[in-house]
């Protein structure tokens, strides 16, 4: 199955894909300080972030991942990445993650407004019939975001991913079911 490009977009913000062509737009915003505290990702340089972007279009290619730059149609700028992640085709199930927007846009609605853009997408056109999240346990805000979207948390992996710090965090794993998405 080859990816066709995917561009999702309402009145908000428009998610586009993500490429060698567009990403040095992401490097202002991934030089914020602890942006990623909570991820395993490196976007601290310009080296680390185009690796990230190469690993990304690898897992593309791989059929494993779509990757997302997010523009900010209220503000006019980019905001940040997002992707469909850990995609598994037979069993109609994917992850939605690997998102960080800058400080700038927490708690204005936008990572809400892509959210739903992607959840709808990945039920109704591709026609998914689960969806997952994947979120530091510490991290509050990102799990009362997705359980707001009306995920249920499954579980909690214990001391399952390295940071960058080397804390080694614990991971909650939420789900929405397709009939569950309204």
């Amino acid at each position: 199955m080859k990816i066709e490009p995917i561009i999702l977009e309402n009145s908000f913000v428009k998610l586009s894909p993500l490429t060698l062509q567009n990403y040095h737009y992401l490097y202002p915003i991934a030089q914020q300080e602890k942006l990623v505290q909570y991820s395993p990702s490196d976007i601290n340089s310009e080296a680390a972030l185009k690796n990230y972007v190469e690993t990304s279009l690898a897992q593309q290619k791989a059929e494993t991942s779509i990757p997302f730059i997010i523009f900010d149609k209220r503000k006019n700028t980019y905001a940040g990445s997002t992707r469909y992640m850990n995609i598994n085709w037979k069993n109609k199930v994917l992850e939605i993650g690997s998102t960080w927007i800058g400080r700038e846009f927490h708690g204005s609605g936008l990572n809400t407004q892509m959210k739903h853009l992607m959840l709808d997408y990945a039920f109704n056109t591709m026609n998914f019939e689960k969806v997952e999240f994947r979120v530091d346990a510490r991290n509050i805000a990102s799990r009362k975001a997705v359980e707001k979207l009306g995920c249920t948390l499954e579980g909690i992996l214990r001391k399952n991913v390295y940071l960058l710090d080397g804390f080694k965090r614990d991971t909650c794993c939420y789900g929405l079911l397709k009939e569950e998405w309204t």
